[in-house]
């Protein structure tokens, strides 16, 4: 577990983060977490995993269906993209 240390925090904040764990039943430190844990996840947030588990069985893919996907697929990496001189380039060097 990582290890946060908060400087300069004022005497009033202090005091009413020690009261507020206090009506929750809890140490400082405690309730310190729980602040911080719903301030960076907070429960509405979108979980990648859970959201392609529900698309998948809105849509009925089958363990089948990924297998015939992944066979499907290419085994070699792709080529790079090769890009064409622009006209404007093409037209600059004949003029030059």
């Amino acid at each position: 577990m990582a290890v946060v240390t908060i400087r300069n925090l004022s005497e009033e904040t202090h005091r009413a983060l020690k009261l507020r764990a206090a009506r929750h039943g809890c140490s400082t430190a405690a309730e310190m977490r729980a602040i911080l844990d719903e301030a960076v996840r907070p429960k509405d947030r979108l979980r990648l995993g859970s959201a392609m588990a529900e698309r998948s069985r809105r849509i009925r893919l089958t363990n089948e269906d990924v297998d015939a996907l992944e066979d499907g697929r290419g085994r070699q990496p792709a080529e790079p993209m090769r890009f064409a001189r622009s006209c404007w380039i093409q037209m600059w060097y004949r003029k030059g």
